[in-house]
């Protein structure tokens, strides 16, 4: 048995002998995770979400600040709630609702109540929060990320400074931010809609940021065009962007694919789970240069 069987072998054992189910139960996997081992439970007839994974330094995710968050974000009625937590799992309510793909997000007749939901996890989530405060602000996590590259070596250790130079172009470009407490990881199948409302799950990422940040991504992870975005910004703010607001918002979803890509990169060194990694950051590689030729073009003398 190989190293990615072994540990989903043993995260299967956990999750099935977690002393909250009132019987023996089974653990079906749950497929799309890449940082977590996950499964779903059926324990009295009812069903949960397990989640399965440490702390991963690398990626500077804390399963303390997780936790908060998901409890934070329950409380602000937006994502499951949580009713169960221990070393390196964490169980929450199924939600019965599908996961929006990025046609959906796309789509015109979904934008409010995207924005909406927006809104409400940057202004309401952190009137929950407790304990301490974390920041996740995109070009550090790039500067981590480039040092953990360069000491690892590999195929990817050439690409650094070149990486690293782009992004203090963007950092420059996005200026001064209004900090509000942010997602961090809107890929389309994080939102789910029930056919009443939107929830969003996997907090692990959750931290207080630019508003920017998690409407570039959720862009970029959607393949919005440039009308689409445009019409995503109007939708927040609640009124067209100005020039300057257009430029730093293009330079953090330049910025969001960067991450991606080099998280892809550093994942490939370190992760032992069972995911293509390299076609992943060949995907949001050519994404990223995709958002710098628009970057460039549309802001760069």
């Amino acid at each position: 048995m190989n190293r990615a069987a072994t540990r989903a072998a043993e995260a299967r054992r956990l999750a099935e002998g977690l002393p909250i189910w009132s019987g023996p139960v089974t653990a079906e996997p749950l497929a799309g995770g890449m940082t977590n081992l996950n499964f779903t439970v059926t324990d009295a007839g009812r069903r949960y979400v397990v989640r399965v994974g440490g702390d991963i330094p690398e990626h500077g995710v804390l399963r303390a600040a997780e936790l908060a968050a998901s409890r934070a974000a329950h409380a602000a009625g937006l994502a499951p709630a949580v009713r169960h937590a221990g070393p390196g799992v964490l169980v929450v309510d199924w939600i019965d609702g599908r996961p929006l793909d990025a046609t959906d997000v796309r789509a015109p007749a979904n934008l409010d109540r995207l924005a909406d939901l927006l809104r409400r996890v940057h202004h309401e989530t952190p009137r929950h929060f407790r304990g301490p405060t974390p920041i996740f602000w995109v070009f550090q996590v790039i500067r981590d990320y480039a040092a953990t590259l360069t000491e690892t070596g590999g195929p990817h250790a050439g690409r650094v400074a070149g990486f690293a130079a782009r992004a203090a172009a963007l950092e420059e470009a996005v200026g001064p931010v209004r900090i509000v407490f942010g997602h961090n990881d809107l890929l389309p199948a994080n939102i789910l809609d029930d056919g009443d409302r939107l929830w969003l799950v996997d907090w692990e990422y959750a931290a207080f940021n630019s508003p920017l940040f998690d409407l570039g991504g959720l862009a970029s992870n959607a393949g919005m065009d440039a009308a689409g975005r445009a019409a995503l910004l109007e939708a927040y703010f609640r009124a067209a962007p100005d020039p300057g607001l257009a430029r730093a918002f293009d330079a953090m979803t330049a910025a969001s694919l960067l991450r991606e890509t080099m998280w892809s990169m550093v994942s490939e060194a370190h992760s032992g789970l069972d995911f293509d990694y390299a076609a992943y950051t060949a995907e949001n590689l050519a994404r990223f240069e995709a958002a710098w030729a628009v970057f460039r073009e549309s802001h760069v003398p």
